[in-house]
């Protein structure tokens, strides 16, 4: 066996019912529990450097929460802060860990939180063992679909609905690659790290549930004995699982639908499993990377009539705001929640400063690395980090090490959408995020 040791570790981190539901405009309360909500942990270790990389079943942290998160857990883990990599599966049936879809955080569920995740990466590193490293890739189609479209009317639209005759094509390509990190370890069960990325908003309701990475985890460990699998998600802002060329009675929904994308993602490299490649033995190796960009805040002329919308909707709500909106707006369905989300976005960043400090993380073992992205980003930011990596194997996380919103493109901010008008930053920051998460990695 050689130098690398690893370490693996697992907590539920399931809240008690009623916890207010994260993601949407509306005020969500939980009823009930499809599944539990977890709190994953691999650590690393060569001898000389110790990171832990996490993934929660959880929409996200700002970036102000995991200032505070992150030391705790890596005293826990007895290692520096920088080496600590949380990263979010951005469920949408999980409690509300970050201001997306405007609910409020948790404190008292963050405190408990924060104890379980050092927890979490006590037990990784309690649990570390000589490892030898392989990795497959596989491809996994009509799973993830870009949810932006070009309408015939030449605008762009998020979610259209489906079967709409006005949809030319969508905006983009879906990255339908997938990753599978495999560590075999000396007398402890082998771990699995998937990656592939696709929006979990894929069951709905009010009942918590991991949505589709429960059943990638549930498949791999099904299907290889006495192993371990961890999930993270990738670059998946401007994607869904909805495919607009079916109707509603052609597919499946719900959680059937979300079980199918999870089992379909860890076949796809389950599948070449028996031919992984190895990796040679290398270092442990971590970074961090800050940005300053400038919030995306309203024109003078957008400002009097945002807060009008903003103000229906702390007093009233989301139905009253968006009923507000419908008598000068002719617009319906995910149209709506954009202009609400614009409104919001204007109204909130009316007292922000101008700047904002984004920070870009990254970690890597040997010709193995992970970069992560404070938020949600496009397709096209993972695609070209993983692209233009000197690594051998290079994975990507959505909401890491913070979660701070959306990040288009910048041809998106004039094509329209719900994801350029809720996005916090001005265009041009998904390309400044690849040019310099991409430094970060190839400096490793």
């Amino acid at each position: 066996m050689a130098n690398l040791k690893t370490g693996f570790a697992r907590i539920d981190i399931t809240p008690p019912l009623g916890t207010t539901l994260a993601g949407y405009f509306n005020v969500r309360h939980a009823d009930g529990i499809l599944d539990p909500l977890y709190a994953t942990a691999v650590a690393f270790d060569d001898g000389q450097k110790r990171i832990v990389v996490m993934s929660l079943d959880l929409i996200g942290f700002n970036m102000k929460m995991m200032d505070d998160v992150r030391p705790r857990v890596a005293k826990a883990a007895e290692t520096a802060t920088e080496a600590v990599f949380i990263a979010c599966t951005h469920t949408h049936l999980g409690p509300c860990t970050a201001n997306a879809g405007g609910s409020r955080e948790n404190d008292e569920y963050i405190e408990y939180l924060t104890r379980k995740l050092c927890d979490t990466a006590y037990l990784a590193v309690a649990d570390l063992a000589p490892t030898e490293m392989s990795y497959t890739r596989g491809k996994v189609e009509d799973v993830a679909f870009i949810r932006r479209y070009r309408m015939k009317d030449g605008t762009g639209r998020t979610n259209p609905g489906r079967l709409n005759p006005d949809i030319l094509h969508p905006i983009g390509e879906p990255d339908e690659n997938s990753s599978l990190l495999i560590l075999k370890r000396e007398g402890k069960p082998e771990i699995g790290i998937v990656n592939f990325q696709v929006h979990p908003d894929v069951i709905g309701g009010t009942k918590i549930s991991a949505d589709y990475p429960k059943f990638v985890r549930d498949t791999y460990e099904a299907l290889i004995p006495n192993s371990r699998c961890m999930y993270i998600n990738g670059a998946q802002g401007d994607t869904n699982h909805i495919d607009v060329r079916l109707g509603a009675d052609q597919c499946r929904h719900g959680y059937e639908r979300s079980r199918y994308m999870g089992r379909r993602i860890a076949m796809s490299v389950l599948e070449r499993y028996e031919l992984a490649t190895p990796l040679a033995d290398g270092a442990v190796n971590f970074g961090e990377k800050y940005i300053t960009t400038l919030f995306n805040k309203g024109l003078p002329e957008e400002i009097p009539m945002a807060l009008e919308i903003y103000k229906v909707y702390t007093e009233q709500g989301n139905d009253a705001a968006k009923e507000f909106i419908s008598k000068f707006e002719t617009v319906g369905g995910m149209k709506i929640t954009a202009v609400l989300a614009k409104a919001c976005r204007i109204a909130r960043l009316m007292d922000a400063p101008d700047e904002k400090v984004l920070r870009l993380t990254a970690v890597s073992v040997g010709d193995v690395a992970l970069a992560g992205f404070p938020g949600e980003p496009f397709t096209d930011i993972g695609r070209q980090v993983k692209e233009n990596s000197k690594f051998e194997l290079t994975l990507t996380a959505c909401c890491a090490n913070g979660y701070e919103g959306y990040y288009p493109m910048q041809s998106a901010y004039d094509e329209g959408g719900y994801e350029a008008s809720t996005a916090r930053y001005v265009a041009g920051t998904a390309e400044k995020i690849i040019e310099n998460s991409t430094e970060l990695v190839n400096s490793l």
